[in-house]
């Protein structure tokens, strides 16, 4: 493939031809559903590796010879395999980067996994960072997979992250992004405009319940198998009270959602990422990618709001309505995608308010 691909993050139909020109490539053809709009997702090799601990290879090592010095024994993934919480394990990937000078990449937790509290993160060859891959880098992919809250069966091609690939400096300053907030509204309310759009929690609710607080000591999760789990058997609900607040238990797992309805326009994508830390004891668990066309209408309004994954730290924390919790990064697309999120393509949370993952049989 030849790269005079312009500024901005890979579309669509960019990722299939840089599948087709070899600086993508896998161990089997792409999924029919594997390529988003703005970001690849990777799927599972036949085997994970449990591991010691976490770890970055550093700039002389590769993950191979990293792994075999921390591994503590393998696990056949082709015929499915149960993940323990509280385990760390590496998984080598189907897909490879052959990537061109020009070309960088990032990745994040699906939204699925980060919904399940799954800790996954993805690491290369000779990496100094995670989830972060260089412009140029040749070889292999791992994600590192840890379940913190509810055990997983997963197998070969199950798909916990995803990839986005860019050229370029990428992202909206604040100045353009109130420029692209004028022409095309980011919020339904008056957009909070800091590093980002800001986010902000909402305990008021529009129903009975304005959140869920994860269950311990629960059965395992199928991670491919969808709408097939009881709610209340993973789930405690959190019920709407006189006062707009809620105190983080520490350590605990929560489901919230965002007071703001958000939308990302057809030409641009977004990450959430965590709001400053010294604000609180507590942040936004798990970053995410935010697809072309989510929250988006023909009229081009704003209408989904953003699920937040969110965790106490050492202490109890009170979180009150209408506090900052995260903010959404803006960045530009090289192209508008062939397809935009939720326009045909069964995506599973656009127009979306309070919600858990897939896997749970709607209350």
């Amino acid at each position: 493939m030849t790269v005079d691909i312009e500024r901005g993050i890979l579309s669509d139909r960019q990722i299939r031809a840089a599948y087709d020109g070899g600086w993508i490539r896998a161990e089997t053809p792409f999924d029919h559903d594997q390529v988003q709009p703005a970001s690849l997702d990777l799927r599972l090799g036949t085997v994970a590796y449990r591991v010691r601990a976490s770890f970055l290879p550093g700039p002389a090592t590769t993950v191979a010879e990293r792994i075999g010095a921390l591994r503590l024994h393998e696990i056949d993934l082709t015929q499915g395999a149960v993940l323990e919480t509280g385990c760390v394990y590496i998984v080598p990937l189907l897909e490879a980067l052959d990537l061109p000078p020009t070309i960088e990449a990032s990745a994040n937790p699906k939204s699925s996994t980060g919904r399940l509290d799954i800790f996954t993160r993805l690491i290369t060859d000779r990496a100094r960072a995670f989830d972060t891959i260089p412009a140029g880098y040749r070889g292999p992919l791992y994600l590192e997979v840890s379940p913190r809250t509810f055990p997983i069966l997963a197998r070969t091609g199950s798909r916990l992250s995803q990839i986005r690939f860019r050229r370029g400096d990428t992202r909206l300053s604040d100045e353009l992004l109130r420029e692209l907030h004028r022409s095309a509204p980011l919020a339904d309310d008056e957009a909070a405009i800091a590093n980002g759009l800001l986010l902000s929690i909402d305990l008021e609710g529009r129903d009975a319940i304005v959140g869920y607080r994860a269950k311990r000591h629960t059965d395992v999760i199928d991670v491919d198998q969808r709408a097939a789990l009881d709610v209340l058997d993973f789930w405690e609900p959190i019920a709407r009270r006189g006062r707009a607040e809620l105190i983080l238990d520490p350590d605990q797992f929560y489901i919230l959602v965002s007071r703001e309805a958000v939308h990302v326009p057809p030409d641009h994508a977004a990450e959430m990422v965590a709001f400053d830390p010294l604000v609180g004891e507590f942040r936004v668990h798990y970053a995410g990618f935010f697809d072309p066309g989510f929250g988006h209408s023909a009229a081009g309004g704003a209408g989904s709001r953003a699920v937040l994954e969110v965790r106490s730290h050492e202490v109890p924390f009170i979180l009150e309505h209408g506090q900052t919790v995260g903010r959404l990064v803006y960045e530009t697309m090289s192209e508008r995608p062939a397809v935009l999120y939720g326009a045909g393509l069964g995506s599973n949370y656009q127009a979306q308010g309070l919600k858990l993952s897939k896997h749970f049989r709607a209350p």
